[in-house]
């Protein structure tokens, strides 16, 4: 299938009510309100073309460009290329489930992802921290240094209620992360945020989301889900 093929396709299935939910998450116009769940034939005939998701990442249309993340190539894409769609990733549905997602089935993830946290810029950051979530729900404990680990969940503990509002979501995520995927530093995540309480994340034109990563993990303790990993992070 070609560009303007999928382009046809993709504004077939877009539905108006998809697109308002999608424009009242940040999404701007041009975007067609596809859901992602209907993209899933076209990935089916697709699988990974690379040059097909640069051309579709460039459009600036949202449904493309969350198609692209789903047909990209992850092993294929240098540093620069993370860095360059992490340019156009202009809210959070981009950043943190279109290129944080890719970047997590790369073998550079971590490296762009602690580059991506040390930013100081909103979206960076929040895909900074949200790769580290994809990529905790995915690979084995091994894979990961704990003391590293650790040392991030002091940092989520110093500046979460200082951070950017979407950078504090992703950190919020994090430590909720660490404390059911992550076994060993699970008591510690635990603590973290009991000790981090209640994060509050203000929204423009919507009200406050009021964020408890304790409270989220004792719940999934309870139903017996320590140690949870997906077997795919993409769709």
């Amino acid at each position: 299938m070609d560009f303007e093929t999928v382009m046809k396709e993709l504004e077939a299935l877009g539905k108006e009510r998809t697109k308002k939910i999608y424009i009242s998450n940040g999404a701007k116009e041009p975007v067609f309100g596809v859901a992602t769940g209907a993209m899933k034939p076209i990935a089916k005939k697709i699988k990974i073309n690379q040059p097909l998701a640069e051309e579709l990442y460039a459009t600036g249309n949202y449904d493309a460009m969350y198609f692209a993340g789903i047909i990209a190539d992850p092993k294929a894409m240098t540093e620069a290329d993370y860095d360059r769609w992490m340019n156009g990733a202009y809210f959070y549905m981009l950043s943190d489930y279109v290129v944080a997602v890719t970047l997590s089935e790369s073998d550079i993830a971590q490296e762009v992802a602690d580059k991506w946290i040390a930013s100081g810029e909103e979206l960076r950051m929040s895909a900074g921290w949200s790769c580290y979530c994809w990529l905790l729900g995915n690979r084995k404990d091994h894979e990961f240094s704990e003391s590293k680990l650790s040392d991030m969940l002091d940092m989520v503990k110093n500046t979460i209620h200082d951070a950017p509002e979407r950078t504090k979501s992703a950190m919020n995520n994090f430590l909720y992360t660490v404390g059911i995927s992550y076994v060993p530093l699970h008591e510690k995540a635990a603590e973290t945020a009991q000790e981090v309480g209640i994060v509050e994340v203000k929204r423009e034109k919507k009200k406050s989301s009021f964020l408890n990563a304790y409270e989220n993990i004792q719940k999934e303790l309870d139903k017996g889900r320590l140690g949870f990993k997906r077997k795919y992070v993409r769709c």
